[in-house]
């Protein structure tokens, strides 16, 4: 569905077109007046045709509740008829029967008569001064109406996003502000990484202590895929309601079903429920130097056991991620990323797995999420392994540099809506949020996921993919819409995404078991003792640090 067949849901339906009250005939506005006295009946006819007449109201065949109305109003008028005839009765003077009595009987019923007539002419004068005075009011309320109606913001729904930085192309928002008109008011704030936008909801939820300004009170935040089974522990997000209703879940694979539902503890479960959903995805690359490669006849990297070759000992950088890093080792070894038993589905088992790892440190100069990039620019190293999402946007600016995907697979990383859990805080600081999130959220997650927004991933603006594009046949972009000036840069990646015969064999990393976990933290110990040591660590940061200081000083006086 196209952005723009996204309508708001805010406009205001036209006042002929909204619903009848119900028992009460919706041709018949509401009397607002108190009931009438001997005169009142028909003036209160007359108020009713005058009304009829002035709002234009067709009239409809009578319905079970309108004859109901309709008798209780003949009996209302038969009493009223009666009371006021026995009231004029009593009032009467008794009749002489003397011929001068007689006379001033008569004299005294022609006086009353006439008296009775001037008080009805001036009853009616003054009914009708009533209904012009309420046609008058009605007007004016009719009015007042209309022009509150027209103003910009009258009626305005609020969404407030944090999301990581880079994560989403800048056109998105005006395109959505557009898609859903005036009413819509977004509120867009970027933190630097996920760890400090999960390091703020939780905080903030540890403290008790949710603000307006805070993250945990916005609508929706950014979530990394990784983090979602920690979150949902910890109870930092709630679910997101009616996914089955909506067209942005329908239109998922079964892959991304899979990896979003999740139980109360956080893993992976057919019966559970949504926690996220996803808005941009990428996988592990490996980054290497071809003319480095060149000038020494090197073969170039294709696969995860070229990083175990003696050639490039000590001139590999890698994420420090015991899944990243561990699962290298079980892809090398033909495994799974998500084994759950180490022992009985690798062959070899913890032992030779733990081996391959002792390799794997001694080759890797550098495991760190910062500066492992900054170690490949300055040339330390020749080889980067990373997520996508870091790799990519530094390739590109430098020269003679390619970017592969394994040939046996990947894992793959996401970039997640999640929904912060402050519903369940108890205080009045944060408006509305108390009471649940934006009623946008639904159209701010089914935009993003539209294939449109496509656009910015395939033009290597941002690096990544939309979900539908991890089942879809890759688009070729038009010539038009290429940027003529971006560099190319020399990938197996389509569109930013891996050729379908290696996507086939990549895999989103699931939470593990209780038992697996602890195997991790057994190889991670081993690693630990036989790794570089403090003294080590502090020379490589030292000297790249300079390194990059180097280039600096050489730009400058250049």
């Amino acid at each position: 569905m196209s952005s723009s067949s996204l309508s708001s849901p805010f406009s205001v339906p036209p006042l002929d077109s909204r619903p009848a009250p119900k028992n009460r005939p919706p041709s018949f506005p509401r009397l607002r007046r108190r009931l009438p006295d001997r005169n009142g009946l028909r003036r209160a006819a007359r108020t009713l045709c005058s009304r009829r007449r002035s709002l234009e109201l067709r009239p409809e065949p009578p319905r079970r509740d309108a004859l109901e109305s309709l008798g209780c109003a003949a009996v209302f008028s038969a009493l009223g008829f009666a009371f006021a005839f026995a009231s004029v009765a009593l009032s009467l003077p008794p009749v002489a029967l003397a011929s001068d009595s007689g006379t001033s009987a008569v004299v005294q019923r022609e006086e009353g008569q006439t008296r009775d007539g001037a008080g009805g002419d001036e009853e009616r004068e003054r009914g009708t001064r009533d209904v012009a005075e309420e046609e008058e009011e009605d007007k004016e309320l009719e009015e007042a109406f209309e022009k509150w109606k027209s103003k910009s913001y009258a009626l305005t729904v609020p969404l407030r996003v944090v999301a990581l930085r880079g994560s989403v192309p800048p056109p998105w928002i005006k395109e959505f502000m557009q898609s859903q008109g005036k009413r819509a008011r977004l509120q867009l704030k970027l933190r630097e990484s996920l760890d400090s936008i999960f390091s703020d909801v939780s905080t903030a939820f540890a403290k008790g202590n949710v603000k307006p300004a805070s993250t945990a009170a916005a609508d929706i935040v950014t979530v990394g895929d990784s983090w979602l089974d920690l979150a949902i522990r910890k109870g930092l997000i709630e679910p997101i309601e009616r996914t089955e209703e909506q067209d942005w879940f329908s239109g998922l694979n079964d892959k991304w079903k899979v990896h979003l539902r999740r139980n109360s503890e956080g893993a992976t479960d057919t019966g559970g429920k949504v926690w996220a959903a996803p808005y941009r995805w990428g996988s592990m690359v490996i980054a290497y130097k071809k003319s480095k490669f060149k000038k020494l006849n090197m073969a170039p990297i294709e696969d995860w056991e070229d990083l175990w070759r003696p050639e490039l000992a000590g001139r590999i950088s890698m994420v420090d991620s015991p899944r990243e890093v561990i699962g290298a080792v079980l892809k090398y070894m033909g495994a799974s990323y998500n084994t759950d038993d180490i022992d009985s589905k690798v062959v070899g088992g913890k032992n030779a797995v733990r081996q391959n790892l002792a390799s794997l440190v001694k080759q890797v100069r550098l495991f760190d999420n910062t500066h492992y990039l900054k170690a490949f620019g300055v040339d330390d190293v020749w080889v980067a392994v990373g997520w996508s999402s870091d790799v990519l946007p530094v390739a590109i600016k430098m020269r003679n540099v390619a970017v592969i995907v394994p040939k046996s697979g990947a894992s793959l990383w996401a970039d997640l809506w999640a929904i912060p859990a402050a519903s369940k805080i108890g205080t009045d600081q944060i408006g509305g949020r108390i009471r649940g999130p934006s009623p946008l959220i639904h159209q701010w997650i089914e935009f993003c996921l539209q294939s449109a927004r496509a656009l910015p991933f395939q033009q290597g603006v941002l690096p990544g993919a939309v979900p539908r594009a991890l089942d879809s046949p890759i688009i070729e972009i038009p010539k038009e819409l290429i940027k003529v000036n971006r560099p190319k840069l020399d990938t197996n990646l389509v569109a930013g995404v891996p050729p379908p015969h290696i996507l086939d064999r990549c895999e989103f990393l699931e939470p593990l078991p209780d038992a697996t976990v602890s195997d991790y933290e057994w190889l991670i110990r081993s690693m630990q003792k036989s790794g570089p040591g403090f003294i080590e660590r502090l020379q490589l940061k030292m000297s790249m640090v300079i390194r990059v200081l180097q280039l600096k000083l050489h730009a400058k006086i250049s």
